[in-house]
């Protein structure tokens, strides 16, 4: 029997009716069309403090006790992300290794929240599970990787790269170390000076510290100098330490520098070492004709990571760990045999990385990557690369600007006022004062955004293009707006120094 007060029939403050569902969503689309639309005669972002931000949403109000309808609260979200925000897909964002999200990515990231597939188990998540598994060949595949290779979806370049030396880790260090530590293992990682800091993360996490990490110099086109490199292995080997990570770049994010992949491979093979690649950036521009032959090597890589959030224009999160061979994850990973559902093996990823339950990350890209297609992307990487290629040139003839490196996508550069001697190194510190203010003046303007690089001591102004969204002539409006704001703040800062 029932029991007294028992509610029969349900009805849930967070359900909504197919109808006012259909008026929401259609209302949002409407907007965000609009706002896209709109976006590149935007500005990039207002640059307000923390308390404008705070004083918009009323940051200060308490929790209501009673409901709001759903159309209002969308559109207020919508009015205050669409005027408080930093556009990455605005054209002339050139800041950071972000790219303009692919309106299809939009569209597969409300497809996916819809279905709400926990990719850790494949009876959690079969077509979702399989559709990851397809689009990990398919990236492999661009990348010229073995496609029977292991992988999954994480959130960025810094846990795939972490994935990748954890699986390093397990198949170099001994059976053991996964149930008594690392204890007195002394496991050495080599890497460049130019390598990110997910390097630092991934030595603390896993419990090597960081002074197991190797710095080795670059050269004066910032890659690993190899000979040192093998130098600083033969040391470690004499002194009883024990190397067993190689860690390459394929497109630093300083410069868009990338290590010579072949050579490193073949000094991992005759060490005995794992190679792991950096490819979080650069990696996918092994598929644009111009930049193939920069990554010779990479497909004898043990691993890579590489972020469809960055070159495949994917909407956050979207980063990709790729591992020759499976079972290393599994070794790194899992805690028992591989599953089978109906005579043949599943694919659960929980037991290819450190996430149990896992959002449907994969959809968006599997989506994008039909869409456009292997040929869309060269072009569109191709252009990229092309525009960056042009704002250094077009910096170079410039007798206001120093151009200082071009890599891939990535041009670094400063403003020099035309009455300063560059080489004098009493106004090294002024130069890097001046560039320092003029990039955040730059930022808070709302009319580019770039970011910093340090080249050879020299502060410098970076942009990065990864976007689809950017034309030639975002790139040629760029320097006289650098120039402009380099003048206004030399002839505000001037007096403080003495030339």
């Amino acid at each position: 029997m029932p029991q007294a007060n028992a509610v029969i029939s349900r009805i849930s403050p967070v359900a909504i009716s197919p109808d006012e569902f259909r008026r929401a969503g259609h209302g949002l689309v409407d907007r965000v069309a609009e706002f896209l639309e709109l976006l590149p005669a935007s500005p990039i972002t207002r640059g307000e403090s923390p308390s404008a931000i705070r004083e918009a949403m009323d940051a200060a109000r308490p929790l209501p006790h009673e409901g709001a309808p759903t159309t209002d609260l969308l559109d207020r979200a919508a009015t205050l992300l669409f005027d408080h925000s930093l556009f990455n897909g605005h054209p002339r964002f050139w800041g950071y290794v972000t790219s303009s999200p692919a309106p299809i990515g939009i569209l597969g990231d409300f497809l996916a929240s819809a279905v709400n597939a926990n990719c850790g188990a494949w009876f959690l998540s079969p077509m979702a599970s399989e559709i990851e598994a397809q689009t990990v060949r398919w990236i492999a595949e661009m990348l010229g990787y073995p496609t029977d290779c292991g992988g999954l979806f994480v959130s960025g370049g810094n846990m795939a790269n972490m994935v990748c030396f954890l699986a390093a880790r397990a198949a170099k260090a001994g059976s053991d170390i996964r149930t008594r530590g690392v204890g007195g293992a002394r496991l050495r990682a080599y890497c460049s000076s130019e390598t990110h800091t997910w390097i630092q993360k991934a030595a603390d996490i896993s419990g090597l510290g960081t002074d197991s990490i190797r710095w080795i110099p670059a050269d004066e086109e910032f890659r690993m100098d190899i000979e040192v490199l093998r130098a600083r292995i033969l040391e470690d080997i004499e002194t009883g330490e024990k190397p067993f990570l190689v860690i390459a770049n394929a497109g630093t994010v300083s410069t868009g520098a990338v290590d010579p992949l072949g050579r490193l491979a073949a000094l991992c093979r005759e060490f005995d070492l794992w190679l792991h690649i950096d490819g979080a950036y650069g990696a996918l521009a092994a598929v644009a004709p111009d930049s193939a032959a920069l990554f010779v090597g990479l497909s004898e890589a043990d691993s890579i990571a590489v972020d469809p959030h960055k070159w495949l224009y994917a909407p956050l999160e979207a980063g990709c760990a790729l591992v020759r061979d499976v079972s290393s994850l599994r070794g790194a990973f899992a805690y028992h045999p591989p599953y089978y559902h109906f005579g043949v093996e599943a694919i659960n990823y929980f037991d290819l990385g450190p996430q149990n339950s896992r959002g449907f990350r994969a959809l968006k890209v599997w989506l994008a990557l039909q869409q456009v297609g292997r040929d869309g992307y060269a072009q569109m990487i191709s252009d990229d690369i092309r525009h960056s290629r042009a704002m250094y040139e077009c910096v170079a003839e410039n007798p206001e600007l120093e151009a200082l490196s071009q890599g891939l996508s990535i041009t670094t550069f400063r403003y020099v006022p035309l009455d300063l001697d560059r080489m004098d190194s009493n106004v090294a510190n002024y130069l890097n004062d001046l560039n320092r203010e003029l990039l955040t003046r730059l930022q808070r303007g709302g009319e580019a955004y770039l970011s910093n690089a340090i080249i050879g001591g020299k502060y410098a102004l970076r942009a990065c293009i990864v976007n689809f969204r950017t034309t030639l002539q975002d790139v040629k409006e760029l320097l006289p707006l650098v120039v402009r704001l380099g003048k206004e703040l030399d002839g505000e800062m001037r007096p403080t120094i003495r030339t």
